[in-house]
């Protein structure tokens, strides 16, 4: 089963104080992943992914689903390959390293 994991993710996009780790965080709970998980997956991104390529993800997330009938949601698998669709070869294994050490199917 394919567990729905973020919606817009210009949520990685960091605007205030909030940590990046924070904001990915929040954006996953609120789309139904548990604390544990979205703790981990924005733990791991943060650690592994320098905030441009945070912002690069939450940029591309967001046009992503811009015209779809709920563009504020995004499987795991959506993020794969938005992440893989970067011009930036460290984004999406990052992503899909992310997701597997934090029990996230893809």
């Amino acid at each position: 089963m394919i567990k729905p994991i973020i919606g817009t993710l210009a949520t990685l996009a960091v605007i205030g104080c909030a940590a990046p780790a924070t904001r990915i965080s929040t954006g996953l709970q609120r789309y139904g992943l548990d604390a544990e998980r979205s703790t981990c997956v924005g733990d791991r991104l943060q650690a592994n992914l320098s905030l441009g390529q945070l912002q690069q993800l939450g940029k591309a997330a967001a046009a992503y689903r811009r015209d779809d009938a709920d563009p504020t949601r995004l499987t795991a698998s959506d993020l794969a390959r938005v992440a893989g669709e970067i011009d930036d070869p460290k984004i999406a294994p990052e992503v899909g390293k992310a997701a597997a050490g934090c029990g996230v199917l893809l």
